[in-house]
């Protein structure tokens, strides 16, 4: 099988089998774990040796680009929306480890999830997270990556609020799904400014050669934007700078989605745009700077507030957060193949931290108790270095979580909702008014 054919099967097989399980569920009918759990499993195996072909046979051919145009989504004049495939090194190791390593957490979440009634749900939306995860990883334009852009935005909200029956998990997937939008703005005003000023989105287009060594084609002040613009679309994806308080609400969901979502796929995706577009944003000192500025101080303030955490997953999101920061800044200084390495390795070792939460509780016990309760606490050696009041001071920020909720409910969420209520007096009081039906008195009998 050529890898034309290959690329285009390999996103298909997800987004297929969510079609076909909605169209199940769409019926009314019903599949049974066993047989749930093995069409996942068969379906994620197939993936993975279709991952493999892939490798071996560019790795085999000495093959560093596979391009598949599929057409056209619609062409209007001289414009066109291409719908065109890209795998090369840098995408191969990303859909590989999305295959995967969403195949464990299907594995895993069989358990997990026995007997929930949302058992079907989440696999529903496990599989189109795959399809979009996918999509992003081998997209050849900004235009195809917004599409696999938002459903795995839209998969995350929903696992989020998977527990739909307790009032926090939907209120913190509001939340997330408020920020994943003001991000995607972003995006989306970057794709448009770069079809106005340049006339393409496509990688082909804004850049020259193939990945690493390929090189930028827009220049100016329009560039800059675009890239600055890029830099925050990325930024709220991995839960970075102005939209870091969204990862720890984010844990709200089960274990299964945390570990898939938030510890190894979703949150590299914005990570991964700065690495396709690491031309462009090298171009302008302005971008370049944001991207290491937004890294190292979100990793700094993860650092603080993951050691204050009081439970498990929490504290894995922020040291996920610290992690992501120092990616960021790795790709801000050049540090491409480093930050590949980094990525890849942490959302491995992420995974297996989020699935085996419990189990890592009671090791820490185990070990706490075994030890006779004498366990020193790491990074003392680094506190020692501070002067006592700058401890506290950052022993309350730490707490605090950097004041983050206080700071956006107070100066952003209020304002809008007050204009909101001023704006409401425009709008007709449909209660003010009844109908003269309601209104006429039956007489009594």
């Amino acid at each position: 099988m050529s890898l034309q054919t290959l690329l285009p099967l390999l996103i298909a097989v997800p987004g297929l089998l969510f079609l076909a399980l909605s169209i199940v569920w769409l019926l009314g009918g019903h599949v049974s774990e066993r047989a749930m759990s093995r069409t996942t499993k068969l379906a994620y195996t197939l993936l993975t040796i279709m991952t493999a072909m892939i490798g071996w046979k560019m790795w085999s051919g000495e093959v560093t680009t596979v391009r598949v145009s599929l057409g056209n989504w619609f062409t209007v004049a001289h414009y066109g929306f291409p719908l065109s495939l890209l795998i090369d090194k840098l995408s191969l190791p990303l859909v590989g480890i999305t295959v995967v390593l969403a195949g464990i957490v299907g594995s895993f979440s069989v358990r997990y999830l026995h007997r929930d009634p949302g058992f079907f749900r989440f696999f529903l939306l496990l599989h189109l997270f795959t399809f979009g995860a996918l999509l992003v990883f081998t997209a050849d334009s900004l235009d195809l990556l917004i599409g696999g852009w938002e459903l795995v935005g839209i998969t995350s909200v929903l696992l989020i609020g998977f527990f739909q029956y307790r009032p926090d998990p939907v209120r913190n997937a509001l939340r997330v799904f408020g920020t994943y939008r003001i991000a995607d703005l972003f995006m989306l005003l970057a794709v448009f400014l770069a079809h106005h000023w340049f006339g393409t989105a496509s990688w082909e287009g804004m850049f020259n050669g193939d990945w690493p060594g390929h090189v930028n084609k827009l220049d100016g002040s329009a560039a800059t934007v675009i890239a600055v613009l890029l830099v925050f679309a990325a930024s709220g994806k991995s839960s970075q700078g102005p939209f870091c308080g969204w990862l720890p609400r984010a844990m709200e969901g089960p274990t299964p989605s945390s570990a898939v979502f938030y510890g190894a796929i979703s949150v590299h995706a914005g990570a991964y745009l700065l690495l396709r577009v690491q031309p462009l944003i090298h171009s302008s000192v302005i971008a370049t700077s944001l991207v290491v500025f937004i890294g190292l101080t979100t990793a700094f303030l993860g650092t603080l507030v993951h050691r204050t955490c009081a439970d498990a997953k929490t504290s894995l999101a922020y040291a996920s957060q610290t992690q992501l920061g120092l990616i960021f800044a790795e790709i801000g200084l050049g540090w491409t193949t480093f930050a590949i390495i980094h990525m890849v390795s942490h959302a491995m070792l992420r995974t297996l931290q989020f699935l085996r939460t419990p189990s890592m509780l009671r090791d820490y016990h185990r070990v706490h108790s075994a030890a006779g309760g004498q366990i020193n606490p790491t990074g003392e050696h680094y506190e020692s270095l501070l002067p006592k009041s700058v401890q506290i001071w950052l022993y309350r920020v730490a707490i605090g979580r950097g004041f983050y909720d206080a700071i956006v409910d107070r100066f952003i969420i209020a304002p809008v909702k007050g204009i909101a209520r001023f704006l409401s007096i425009f709008e007709p009081n449909s209660t003010a008014t009844k109908p003269a039906a309601e209104s006429v008195k039956t007489p009594a009998s």
